[in-house]
């Protein structure tokens, strides 16, 4: 959001609405949480009526500028042949793009959030579910992918997750992701009160965490994206989870300054 344009007590009433938030999302349970968590947004939204997910509105050339960012991360994996699944698609637009390049998109939501239904490509499926049961084949899917989706997921729900989305990868499959990374954060409203995030972001992460997770939850392997390309060498890997140990033991506002262009993001390609 665009801080340098509200008021600093409107950044702290905002900040103040998603921590009350956070916490509650974090005393969730299961079983409750699909529900809780359409509702807390309403709620977040009416209480801050500032928020930019309110008021702002993107151009065209914003739009596309956003789809052709998360295309440069799938792209060298995508082929004509191929069943892919976004997860948490939002308006949809990268999954209809993707529709002309693949056999079969799947779109994997908890909601309809299309803004353009009528147009959707034939070959376009939109599923939804509460978060849990996914109906979806085992081994169906070749690639799926999520973007600034995995820092909202329950901490109790990360292993189950890549659990899932493992289950409907075929064999060889790739899951493609990019969340943000907690050196460089926090990255919701947090920012600029606290060191970690304390909004609608449960959980940011770092490379070393992240692969120890996929790892845990049955991945054969997994690469980062480095410079916007796919770096598919365990150099790479050593070389990232090397510097990022570095930057580990610097002191924070140095560790945070430096990361700001060398760890935005944790974005990883890894291997059923």
């Amino acid at each position: 959001m665009k801080q340098e344009q509200r008021s600093p007590e409107s950044l702290r009433h905002h900040y103040e609405v998603e921590k009350d938030l956070h916490y509650r999302l974090l005393a969730s349970t299961r079983e409750n949480r699909p529900e809780l968590f359409g509702k807390l947004y309403d709620e977040l939204f009416e209480r801050v009526k500032d928020h930019d997910r309110v008021t702002r509105r993107e151009t065209p050339e914003e739009c596309r500028i956003a789809v052709e960012a998360r295309m440069r991360l799938i792209r060298p994996f995508l082929k004509k042949n191929m069943t892919f699944m976004e997860v948490a698609p939002g308006d949809c637009r990268l999954a209809y793009e993707v529709c002309e390049k693949v056999n079969k998109v799947i779109a994997l939501d908890i909601s309809d959030q299309r803004g353009d239904k009528e147009n959707a490509p034939a070959n376009f499926e939109l599923v939804i579910y509460d978060g849990y049961q996914l109906g979806l084949a085992d081994n169906s899917v070749d690639i799926a992918f999520s973007f600034q989706f995995l820092e909202h997921i329950h901490p109790e729900d990360h292993e189950f997750h890549f659990e899932t989305v493992k289950r409907v990868l075929k064999p060889g499959g790739r899951y493609i992701f990019d969340t943000p990374h907690v050196y460089s954060g926090p990255h919701d409203a947090s920012r600029g009160f606290t060191r970690e995030p304390e909004g609608m972001h449960l959980k940011e992460w770092t490379y070393r965490e992240m692969s120890a997770l996929v790892k845990k939850t049955g991945f054969s392997e997994w690469h980062t994206f480095r410079f916007g390309k796919p770096r598919m060498s365990g150099f790479f890997n050593f070389l990232t989870l090397f510097i990022e140990g570095v930057f580990g033991i610097l002191p924070y506002p140095l560790r945070s300054a430096l990361s700001q262009r060398a760890f935005v993001g944790v974005a990883m390609v890894v291997k059923k």
